[in-house]
């Protein structure tokens, strides 16, 4: 029997993320496909997915030491001690340790590419430094273009983006949408909706919209929230659920909500396992992000069924369809945001046609039973040049 390649998977970490939780749906399918997946982590954290990757027997390491220079030498140890087929790496520190410590080992690198980074919106961003990430990006793009055999892209726009500013060819980036497991979510029923509910203390005809991801600039909470009062002259017994782990945007988040005296409609929840459930228990999925690379939230719920009211960037129009499964609003805009949700809040058959387009739309692009063979045929392909 012809033993197992070894795929080496380097990440910032396994916590609470869109390119870590793709990640954890990914490395179970590979033992099938012939490849044994050991993942070096930079760093360890207590909330994400570490513990689900482990509970699989897939092997997880984590590099001592803190530190570029410590990481890369531990990197390159690790790689001559486990001679893998393919290095894929993913998210910006991860990146910079794969691809420099797999340099002129004869190791292919393969990057995921998971976000527009450069967006000019991140420079809007107040916890990033704007020289900095200039310098990261010189960074970023000379290590791409010189130590990297090929690109993950999980969106059209993320490749547009990367060719635009980090000048890598386009031949070498190649598009395979990032999945969601219906499975793991579970499927969307009015019995599990009264049970959520329920346990939530949400009536059941409570007009409920919910927003996931961590409170970060990036994702434009603010915005949905400036939106709360307004929606509340129209409907008095709203509920917001604002899902995902804290972040640098957390306190300012918390003061609004304060100031603007949401503290009886808009819910923090923090990071949660069971975002099916929470789905399913809403009535109008909301991401008002400033950018994004794809926005795994709102591939689960388009599984769920739910209609989408999104900012109208790039990635976000791969997703929703104006008019078909949703509504594409101008970004960091509380009125049109509020003004679309409402429209949805009040119209339960609108809801349903709107729900019922995205559960397709799920089923023809974003089904992790057809974008994960096709992410493990591209570091396949890739491995064995």
């Amino acid at each position: 029997m012809t033993a197992p390649r070894t795929f080496l998977f380097v990440i910032n970490s396994l916590g609470a993320g869109g390119a870590e939780r793709s990640l954890a749906d990914i490395l179970p399918h590979l033992p099938e496909r012939g490849v044994r997946p050991v993942v070096v982590c930079l760093a360890s954290r207590d909330v994400g997915f570490e513990k689900e990757v482990r509970e699989t027997g897939t092997e997880v390491v984590i590099l001592p030491g803190k530190g570029l220079p410590g990481h890369i030498w531990q990197m390159r140890r690790i790689i001559k001690r486990e001679s893998p087929a393919l290095v894929y790496t993913a998210l910006f520190d991860a990146d910079l340790v794969g691809r420099i410590a797999a340099a002129a080992t004869g190791v292919p690198v393969l990057t995921n590419l998971t976000n527009v980074a450069y967006d000019p919106a991140r420079y809007a961003d107040p916890n990033v430094n704007a020289r900095k990430l200039r310098v990261l990006r010189y960074i970023d793009g000379w290590t791409a273009r010189h130590l990297t055999t090929h690109f993950h892209a999980v969106s059209e726009a993320v490749k547009e983006s990367t060719v635009e500013h980090l000048g890598v060819d386009p031949d070498d980036v190649t598009v395979v949408y990032r999945g969601r497991s219906r499975g793991r979510l579970g499927a969307p029923d009015e019995g599990r909706r009264s049970r959520v509910r329920a346990s939530l203390g949400i009536g059941p005809d409570t007009p409920v919209l919910i927003t996931v991801g961590r409170r970060e600039y990036q994702k434009g909470q603010r915005h949905l929230i400036d939106a709360v009062p307004r929606l509340l002259e129209l409907f008095p017994d709203l509920v917001v659920l604002v899902v995902g782990r804290e972040g640098h945007a957390s306190a300012a988040l918390n003061d609004l909500v304060e100031k603007l005296d949401l503290g009886g409609a808009v819910r923090f929840l923090g990071h949660r396992s069971d975002v099916g459930d929470l789905l399913t228990a809403s009535d109008v999925f909301v991401f008002p992000s400033v950018y994004e690379g794809l926005g795994g939230a709102s591939l689960e719920a388009l599984a769920m069924g739910l209609p989408l009211v999104v900012s109208d960037i790039a990635a976000l129009r791969e997703v929703v369809t104006h008019g078909d499964n949703g509504m594409l609003v101008p970004p960091a805009d509380p009125v049109a945001l509020g003004d679309a949700a409402a429209v949805l809040l009040a119209d339960p058959e609108l809801r349903r046609l709107y729900g019922h387009r995205s559960m397709a739309v799920f089923a023809e692009r974003f089904d992790a039973e057809d974008a994960i063979p096709q992410a493990i045929d591209l570091m396949l392909r890739v491995a064995r040049r």
